[in-house]
């Protein structure tokens, strides 16, 4: 047991590193493209901080085991919006621009529809079995490709919230590449140490990918969020989620079925919804809570929105729920 444990734990850490190594680096280019804190977070960030979830799944992905590739993904985005956010908006309320309102946070909800339309091959078309296939792959990447294509314009539309690069390009570059191969050596400790300790335990990989994995990769999003959260750079903390789940569904899920085709699990169909419906809260909790603060905030700054401490804890709870329950479902008590 304690060999898994340490190779998840020295996986997580590296993963971590690796993600900030990365999101520093990229960053740092993007600023002296002329990139606005907003467009970071949607894109420069979002995919660094996603960069674990990617290296775990092309790990599990070509190792076969889809169940933690999944699981991994599903959890992730269920931990980003309901344990994330909700941790963030409670130590620092965010105030939300009404593009991500309005845009990013519905992008999100179509990709989780999406994907729940896309694994139910059973559910949808009848057929013995269902999967993520190559076909979906392409059809994933294909709205990834449609999403870059917004946030690139969001450059032209944006001229607030820009930072300096704080290095040189070529030390940008050289940080960016270390990033990347902390990165993998990181994914193939963490995936080895949660089927270890899911074959000791003698529980499901998808318990392990829903939980331990999922949270452990969505570290350098928690982190990020927070300190951003923190300096009042609610633009990349907000950002970085709604960029972050968009990413882990359109690109990351596409890149892993292209790689092999991912056998779905129906227990998961739970699970997913659970995206859904976290999605629309978030989306109901920021858009309808503290109307009249909405307003002034509205009046004030353009029309942002916040999400505030209350809110925030209605999110945390969610989340302890949400974990106790498929704990209880593993064990044997639930479907």
């Amino acid at each position: 047991m304690l060999l898994p444990i340490l190779s998840i734990i020295l996986g997580f850490v590296l993963l971590i590193k690796g993600a900030d190594w990365l999101v520093s680096g990229a960053s740092d280019l993007a600023r002296t493209i002329g990139f606005s804190d907003l467009v970071i977070g949607l894109t420069v960030v979002a995919f660094g901080t996603s960069a674990p979830e990617l290296i775990v799944n092309i790990v599990a992905s070509l190792r076969g085991n889809t169940d933690i590739a999944i699981g991994n993904i599903v959890g992730s985005n269920i931990a980003n919006i309901l344990l994330i956010l909700g941790a963030v908006s409670i130590v620092s309320p965010l105030v939300v621009r009404r593009s991500t309102v309005l845009k990013e946070i519905p992008f999100g909800l179509l990709a989780a529809i999406l994907l729940f339309i896309m694994a139910n091959d059973s559910l949808v078309d009848g057929y013995p079995m269902s999967e993520l296939g190559r076909g979906d792959g392409f059809a994933l990447i294909a709205f990834f490709v449609i999403f870059m294509f917004y946030t690139f314009g969001l450059r032209r539309e944006s001229r607030e919230g820009h930072s300096a690069a704080q290095r040189s390009p070529l030390a940008a570059w050289a940080v960016l590449l270390l990033g990347i191969a902390v990165l993998a050596i990181g994914g193939h400790l963490t995936v080895e140490g949660a089927t270890g300790i899911a074959r000791l335990l003698g529980v499901t990989e998808v318990l392990i990918g829903l939980t331990v994995v999922s949270v452990g990769t969505s570290l350098p999003e928690l982190a990020t969020s927070l300190v951003a959260g923190v300096r009042g750079k609610a633009d990349i903390a907000v950002g970085n989620i709604a960029g972050s789940n968009i990413f882990n569904i359109f690109w990351i899920l596409g890149v892993s079925s292209l790689i092999k085709p991912l056998p779905f699990a129906p227990a998961l169909n739970f699970d997913l919804l659970v995206v859904i419906l976290a999605t629309l809260l978030l989306f109901f909790i920021i858009h309808n809570g503290g109307v009249h603060r909405r307003l002034l905030l509205w009046w004030r700054q353009g029309g942002d929105y916040i999400l505030r401490r209350s809110e925030g804890a209605i999110l945390l709870l969610s989340y302890v729920a949400y974990v106790g329950y498929i704990i209880w479902r593993d064990i044997g008590g639930g479907l």
